[in-house]
């Protein structure tokens, strides 16, 4: 005897991958009263048992009625945790994402915040994408790696998986108040420039319009100090004296430091 298969009806959201396209996928489902089993990016393939699909339109007033609203119900720590989380750029979190916002406006007033019920799957996929993302921001500011330019501009080029340049802006700003510089993601063709003023988000016209190169980081011959050829060099020299052989650890090396982020590293292309 075959077994009956019994299909409950499969409803999909598309959003366009933004947060405010989250948002407002939170507005239409308490609008229209329906729980979505998944959010999927807008031109992605669908499941496979799909039976309806709603196409969300992205609204900034409905996004904003929506955070305005999560402000009133969870603390800031879980405002920011949501935030920073969308940094990963990482298309797995947004139906958890979703998933928790939702969760939020159905508990009852003056209930505990969700935020530390880590035994709720959504909440913990939020949380630990977060860490993830916060962990890139504490290696940004561990491994970036500035070259002077002949106009006294410190450049450093980098290239995170995770969206994380506006989460350490404000470090390299307090540390480096008193020196002009730009760092620009290589991976996302975006930067950010500080006058000894205020900083600036920057985008170059093209690759040619670049006065470094993307794949390496390191500024152009014509572009780069004199002073800084020197010191590279120093560094590379000092770098190889302290080594000691005997006690080198290439695996405990890469846990520490990725080789991803080598390529940017002044002691690594030796």
């Amino acid at each position: 005897m075959i077994s009956q298969f019994v299909h409950e009806k499969m409803l999909i959201y598309t959003i366009d991958r933004t947060l405010d396209g989250v948002l407002s996928a939170v507005f239409d489902a308490f609008s229209l009263r329906q729980q979505p089993d998944a959010l999927v990016g807008k031109g992605e393939p669908l499941p496979l048992f799909c039976d309806e699909v709603h196409e969300v339109m992205t609204a900034d007033d409905r996004a904003q009625r929506v955070w305005t609203g999560l402000e009133k119900r969870v603390t800031k720590e879980a405002m920011r945790l949501m935030s920073v989380s969308f940094l990963s750029e990482m298309p797995e979190l947004h139906t958890p994402l979703f998933n928790y916002i939702c969760k939020v406006f159905r508990q009852p007033e003056g209930a505990r915040s969700i935020e530390r019920n880590f035994s709720d799957p959504d909440v913990l996929t939020v949380t630990n994408i977060f860490r993830k993302v916060m962990h890139e921001r504490l290696r940004m500011m561990q491994f970036v790696r500035f070259q002077k330019a002949k106009d006294g501009t410190y450049l450093g080029v980098v290239s995170p998986d995770h969206n994380v340049l506006p989460l350490v802006v404000s470090h390299f700003k307090d540390r480096f108040g008193d020196q002009p510089w730009l760092l620009y993601d290589a991976k996302r063709r975006y930067g950010f420039y500080y006058d000894l003023q205020e900083v600036t988000r920057v985008t170059f016209q093209g690759e040619d319009a670049l006065p470094f190169d993307l794949d390496s980081g390191k500024l152009n011959d014509e572009v780069l100090s004199d002073d800084d050829k020197l010191f590279q060099d120093l560094w590379r020299t000092y770098f190889k004296a302290i080594c000691i052989r005997e006690r080198m650890n290439p695996k405990k090396q890469l846990s520490d430091m990725p080789r991803r982020y080598w390529k940017y590293m002044t002691e690594k292309n030796l």
